[in-house]
């Protein structure tokens, strides 16, 4: 399934958000009017679909490994605090 503009339009935006400064949360709800949550429920999907990763392979493959990282110390945590 061919990317919509709304895929293209996230991916442009994880490329470039720090180029316009400002909180990413309030550049998030200004430019496609959704909760920050939501935002990345959506951008997590989309870095799983094949399609996005041939749009533009080095910026999922980094998003990817960033999403991974932070679900990585996220388990840690949870660990950490089972244990005490």
């Amino acid at each position: 399934m061919p990317l919509s503009d709304r895929d293209r339009a996230f991916l442009a935006f994880e490329a470039e958000w720090r180029r316009h400064g400002g909180a990413k949360e309030e550049a998030i709800r200004a430019e496609f009017d959704l909760a920050p949550a939501r935002y990345y429920q959506l951008l997590g999907r989309l870095l799983d679909e094949p399609e996005a990763l041939a749009h533009d392979p080095m910026l999922v493959r980094r998003l990817r490994r960033r999403r991974d990282e932070a679900a990585q110390q996220h388990r840690a945590r949870l660990g950490r605090t089972a244990t005490r």
